[in-house]
């Protein structure tokens, strides 16, 4: 049997408090268990998957990461949403943090990039319906216009449908 999807992220940070702060605030997550200074199991919104997002603390003094600087290494996770609007929303929160750091149009995906905390980049992306994506959709990367997206599909438009998730 093939694989079917991610079940869950696990990253190392520094100040275990500081990140989960940063992913409950920023991104809507719940701590659902925490080892105290140690580890904590984290919760999408919509989700009743047992955690997530694991993170587990090493201290002040660990290194930044140099994946794709000078070492392999995970680019970046990507974190779906069901609406423009909460897109637009949480491009405002990171804005408001410092942690926004690029915007594209994917054609078949609108995309936030953001550093946490420690530096690790992740995405928030929403997708374009099925029924909605076209022979003219080209996968591409320019700026997102996140206004002008809204004002084409629709500040609500539950978004993967058909592709991330099912249709009905």
């Amino acid at each position: 049997m093939p694989v079917q999807r991610l079940n869950h992220a696990v990253l190392y940070v520094r100040d275990l408090d500081r990140s989960v702060g940063f992913y409950t605030d920023a991104l809507g997550f719940r701590v659902v268990r925490q080892m105290p200074g140690r580890a904590a199991f984290l919760q999408a919104d919509a989700s009743t998957n047992d955690h997530d997002l694991g993170l587990f603390a090493l201290g002040s003094d660990a290194g930044p990461s140099r994946a794709g600087r000078s070492t392999v290494g995970l680019y970046h996770l990507a974190w779906e949403v069901d609406t423009l609007a909460e897109l637009k929303r949480i491009a405002g929160g990171l804005t408001d943090r410092g942690a926004l750091v690029g915007a594209s149009d994917h054609g078949t995906t609108k995309a936030l990039y953001a550093h946490d905390p420690d530096g690790l980049e992740f995405e928030v992306s929403w997708l374009v319906p099925a029924d909605r994506l076209s022979s003219d959709i080209a996968i591409k990367t320019v700026p997102l216009d996140l206004d002008a997206e809204i004002e084409h599909y629709g500040a609500h438009t539950k978004g993967g449908v058909g592709v991330s998730t099912p249709v009905g």
